[in-house]
């Protein structure tokens, strides 16, 4: 089934070097761009690609609620994040938010019941 290429994913991604589980598609620019859209103060945080996942990115709100997503490269998200009028980090160069380990150890207290 063919896609169509609405965010630039194969125009911006370059040529293909590496064979990963599987590539960026809309549906996963689709969910970055409807979790951003649906919280507050959300910032995006790019990923490398590795030997087995493709460039993704995480989009952390503003109480640490996050999601992540292959992007194909990071102009893809640089584009979305220009047109949300969102920041977007390099997260080798930034690391993670505060809030978004704070969310994560909340959650695992929840759920294991400590």
């Amino acid at each position: 089934m063919r896609w169509r290429d609405r965010y630039g994913l194969r125009r911006l991604r370059g040529p293909k070097v590496a064979k990963f589980d599987r590539e960026a598609t809309d549906a996963d620019i689709e969910a970055l761009i409807a979790f951003a859209k649906s919280r507050r103060g959300v910032e995006f945080y790019v990923e490398p690609e590795t030997f087995a996942t493709d460039t993704t990115a995480v989009a952390v709100a503003d109480d640490g609620e996050w999601t992540r997503r292959r992007v194909g490269s990071p102009a893809v998200i640089h584009k979305v994040a220009r047109d949300l009028a969102l920041p977007v980090y390099d997260v080798q160069l930034t690391g993670y938010p505060q809030r978004m380990r704070a969310y994560n150890e909340k959650r695992r207290r929840e759920e294991g019941g400590l």
